[in-house]
């Protein structure tokens, strides 16, 4: 007999009894569904996480100069003098400042999907006026361009955010950090768009007022007013001021390819030579996504664990279901070797029987495993996921478990004599 009678003959047999079909194909479904299920939810968690820590900044890194370093004792040189591959900083080159040039050639020649943006602290603090109101002389002065924002995680709550005119002209328009707002317009925060108010002895209409996003040790990310990079280098010019590099990746899982791209096109920009160190530094903001990443990767594992275990169980179910199908149609065995069926077709007919119940029980599962999964995703939120490497990884499995479940009842069913089967009751 041919392949493909054989397979006919094996899913008529299977089609034909429909409650022991159904019984072991739930089983395996059962498998399934717990496998594909976890790693789906996994995956919509991943993702949930994966936008979260976006919106708080962990998919960023920025560039700064390098400052100054310093040895204690000769352990530095003597570490430089032991090692001959260790690269070398020039004097010239430590605490080397980021010229606006410099970083507005490594936005323009970045083009790694992210997003960059230049900025520059305009002065260390400041009073800011409005009528006979004035807040604290604390108020941090920032320059940005139309990206500082939204790489900085801050929200408008009124007015709007730069253009690129803005940015391109200079001119004096504002937006205003929370607190500041409060302060010189009240807590109602009425009729602030399109005011004006002072920073020292400059006049900013102002276009936009930030969301609140909270305080640090270091500093109140509301007790602030940014301006655009251009405005800044032309109102608050320092001779000696070095400007940072904020660079957001679309996707935080290419960040370290980020990181690198930025790194060797800065050296480039810097003309640095092969065996000189880097006279820049970049800081990483997503050293807490790292860890809660490491710990998902863990959870990850235990939940193959788990599912690959309830597999394990649904194998061994399967196997039983058919050794007791075997025995059940011993006689029809009989018959059929009688009529002159081989070992060979009997085996194979078994195999296709047990292979054609797990993939069964494996589609099904998938698809309820999917479904599970995405209750997830429907909770936090987030997109629908398609897992389509578990879908395929799962229906391998239930081959593979159909083929190995099926060895054994199929060699048993082969090597029973026709005469002793025909006698079966």
């Amino acid at each position: 007999m041919q392949s493909r009678d054989i397979f006919s003959l094996a899913y008529r047999s299977v089609t034909s009894n429909k409650l022991r079909t159904g019984l072991t194909v739930s089983i395996i479904a059962l498998g399934i569904t717990v496998l594909v299920g976890i790693l789906t939810a996994i995956d919509s968690m991943k993702s949930s996480i994966y936008s979260s820590f976006a919106s708080m900044g962990a998919n960023s890194f920025s560039i700064r100069n390098r400052g100054m370093q310093v040895h204690i004792g000769d352990d530095g040189n003597k570490a430089s003098k032991g090692n001959k591959n260790v690269k070398k900083v020039k004097k010239s080159n430590s605490n080397k400042i980021i010229r606006y040039q410099e970083a507005v050639a490594f936005r323009d020649r970045y083009h790694f999907p992210a997003v960059v943006s230049v900025s520059f602290q305009a002065t260390g603090i400041a009073t800011v006026y409005k009528d006979d109101k004035k807040t604290n002389p604390n108020v941090q002065v920032i320059g940005g361009d139309e990206h500082y924002l939204q790489i900085s995680n801050y929200e408008i709550s009124q007015g709007r955010d730069f253009n690129q005119l803005d940015v391109q002209s200079g001119r004096n328009v504002a937006i205003l950090g929370i607190d500041v707002a409060e302060k010189l317009f009240g807590k109602q925060l009425k009729n602030i768009v399109n005011s004006t108010i002072r920073v020292g002895d400059i006049r900013y209409r102002v276009v936009g007022v930030l969301a609140s996003k909270g305080s640090s040790k270091m500093m109140s990310a509301d007790n602030v007013v940014i301006t655009t990079v251009n405005n800044t280098r032309r109102v608050f010019n320092r001779p000696n001021a070095s400007y940072q590099i904020a660079v957001a990746v679309k996707d935080i899982k290419q960040m370290d390819a980020a990181q690198g791209e930025a790194t060797g096109l800065f050296r480039v920009i810097r003309g640095l030579n092969i065996n000189e160190e880097d006279n820049f530094e970049i800081s990483k903001s997503d050293s807490i996504a790292e860890m809660l990443f490491s710990s998902l990767g863990k959870v990850n594992l235990f939940a193959i664990v788990i599912a690959f275990i309830t597999l394990f169980g649904s194998a061994i179910g399967l196997m039983n279901i058919m050794l007791v199908s075997v025995a059940e149609r011993t006689r029809e065995i009989g018959v059929t070797k009688a009529l002159g069926a081989t070992s060979h077709v009997v085996r194979t007919q078994f195999l296709y029987e047990s292979i054609i119940i797990s993939v069964m029980g494996g589609l099904i599962g998938v698809i309820m495993g999917m479904l599970l999964g995405n209750i997830v995703s429907v909770l936090l939120k987030s997109a629908f996921i398609v897992p389509w490497i578990w879908i395929i990884i799962g229906v391998t499995i239930c081959a593979a478990v159909g083929l190995v479940s099926g060895l054994y009842p199929a060699y048993k069913a082969s090597k029973l004599d026709p005469i002793i089967a025909l006698r079966y009751e």
